[in-house]
């Protein structure tokens, strides 16, 4: 009676080959990944360099210098910016999260991928358009203020949050809903009680990066909120400055200390975008580990930190 040959456990050329070339593509995955990280270091790097001389208290503290003077600062484009942005979160977020649950919960699938596709080319408009819509809507009908360049800005977040409210609630698993109903639970109450709650850091990161790209627009508030003056101003109802329009009108300026002043403001808009994204990751991570009810091992904090930065 013969036996059977048993299978060789050596690697052949195939599978050395095959191992030879994942080694390859890992490493220019990685060298890749070096470079982006490398790019948005020398970007960091030299916009700080140049902006360093007009870093200082004075320069979150005081208004705009006027042509010719030193000093001078960035307070009421600070104020502005805020004016602007909580306006803009005010408007967009109800609504990108109701438009969200709608395509999400009730809507039929037909419907959902219309509103789906809406968002999705709402999304590519380029921002120079919808600064231009809103100036022929409203602004030409009226005058420039902050609350117009408010709804320009919601218009762009808006679906960056429905579109990210979407994606969550989809993670959320239907025996949560189905065990809801069951009790005798309303859907609109199954919605509110169950699925937004475990959502909610979902919502906060697609709000938080939304939030990242309205601040440093500057094409809607050229055609919306860029006549206005030199102070402080909270008052939505009238045009107020900003730190993307004040970089822009500040590197268009002869005076070199107006240079200076446009290199340090758009580093503290890196920075704030630096730190929202980081925040929209942190809360993206929290919101996985909760819905998918997977409880890593607890581990040293710098091993945490390092899987943190690099996505794990």
């Amino acid at each position: 009676m013969s036996s059977l040959a048993e299978p060789s456990l050596r690697p052949t050329g195939s599978v050395r080959r095959r191992k030879r070339v994942n080694r390859a593509m890992e490493g220019l995955a990685t060298l890749a990944s070096a470079l982006a990280v490398a790019v948005l270091g020398i970007v960091i790097v030299s916009v700080f360099l140049k902006g360093l001389p007009a870093l200082g208290w004075d320069f979150f503290t005081k208004n705009q210098a006027l042509f010719g003077e030193a000093g001078g600062g960035i307070a009421n484009a600070l104020a502005g910016s805020l004016v602007l942005v909580a306006l803009a979160t005010a408007m967009a977020l109800p609504v990108g999260v109701l438009v969200a649950i709608y395509a999400t919960e009730f809507a039929s699938p037909r419907v959902a991928r219309v509103v789906r596709l809406a968002l999705d080319v709402l999304n590519g408009v380029p921002s120079i358009v919808i600064g231009i819509f809103v100036y022929a809507l409203l602004v030409v009908s009226h005058r420039q203020n902050a609350f117009f360049g408010s709804c320009a800005l919601a218009i762009i977040m808006l679906p960056l949050v429905s579109r990210s409210t979407q994606e969550v609630l989809v993670l959320v698993p239907q025996s949560l809903r189905e065990a809801s109903q069951a009790l005798g639970v309303s859907k609109w109450r199954t919605v509110l009680r169950v699925v937004l709650p475990t959502t909610m850091g979902g919502i906060l990161t697609g709000t938080t990066l939304a939030v990242a790209r309205a601040a440093g627009e500057t094409a809607p508030i050229l055609f919306t909120s860029s006549i206005f003056l030199n102070q402080v101003i909270w008052d939505p109802r009238h045009p107020v400055d900003s730190i993307p329009f004040t970089i822009y009108f500040y590197s268009e300026s002869p005076d070199p200390n107006l240079h200076r002043q446009a290199w340090a403001a758009a580093f503290v808009l890196i920075m704030f975008v630096l730190v929202t994204s980081l925040a929209a990751r942190y809360l993206l991570h929290r919101s996985r580990r909760k819905l998918t009810g997977g409880a890593r091992p607890r581990r040293p904090s710098f091993l945490r930190a390092f899987a943190f930065l690099r996505g794990g």
